[in-house]
């Protein structure tokens, strides 16, 4: 065991990493779902007001409102998550961090948190939903790694739903999410009153098609999407585009 700051330990088997943003730290374990290149690039499409409130639908080890609270000027920012230790991961970091004035994190079900939090609480919801549907390619659909890349605990249409009753009128949503689902999401999106209004897509170089997209919708929003020029994440081997190094923070 290590003993950090804000009476917050490291213990075995977990790693403390730098997010290069404003000293910020994250704690993770290898063996549960680590926070990776998707939660980095939403971090940098989403926007958020000075004094608004953001809910993270799904946040696992809480990266998102971490890496929000340090980029926008938001009021709060919100972590939901179901896997207790995940949040508690999350919960300790936020701790770790000074943050737990901004920053909450709680243990629920997604599905329950129009009635956790209330109708229309939120300007903003983001989420880094499970890809992957239903049991396809599960092992272990036990297995804290599975349930946050496939639709095991909450499905696309779950999260749509209830992203619409936790918006205020005008709220936004942002969610990364896979381009092989684009058209589901855009329905799911329409019949849940959240009006798909931006979209970029995601390239890991130029030579190679997209394999992930950038989505922002608004509730009561008027037809109108503005698809925005591609992402390259790599511009040759190991060395990513000047875009994706300042997003990095680099």
């Amino acid at each position: 065991m290590q003993p950090l700051k804000n009476d917050v330990t490291l213990y075995p088997g977990e790693r403390l990493d730098d997010l290069e943003r404003n000293g910020l730290k994250i704690i993770q374990r290898a063996d549960r779902f680590c926070f990776g290149m998707d939660a980095v690039l939403l971090s940098g499409f989403a926007w958020i007001r000075e004094g608004e409130d953001m809910i993270d639908l799904g946040t696992g080890n809480g990266i998102l409102p971490l890496l929000l609270s340090a980029k926008t000027e938001g009021r709060t920012f919100t972590g939901l998550e179901i896997q207790e230790e995940s949040a508690e991961l999350a919960e300790r970091s936020v701790r770790l961090n000074g943050l737990t004035d901004r920053i909450f994190i709680r243990k629920g079900d997604i599905k329950e948190a129009a009635e956790l939090f209330g109708a229309a609480s939120f300007d903003v919801v983001v989420t880094n939903p499970p890809y992957m549907k239903g049991d396809h390619g599960l092992t272990n659909p036990d297995d804290a790694k599975a349930i946050a890349r496939h639709e095991i605990c909450c499905t696309l249409e779950d999260i749509l739903r209830v992203s619409r009753k936790l918006l205020k009128e005008g709220g936004r949503l942002f969610m990364v999410h896979r381009p092989f689902r684009l058209t589901e999401i855009f329905r799911e999106m329409s019949d849940n009153g959240i009006e798909p209004k931006r979209m970029r897509l995601v390239y890991p170089d130029v030579t190679k098609e997209p394999n992930m997209v950038l989505i922002e919708g608004r509730v009561g929003g008027k037809p109108y999407l503005t698809v925005e020029k591609p992402l390259i994440v790599w511009q040759e081997k190991d060395v990513y585009t000047e875009e994706m190094q300042t997003l990095y923070g680099f």
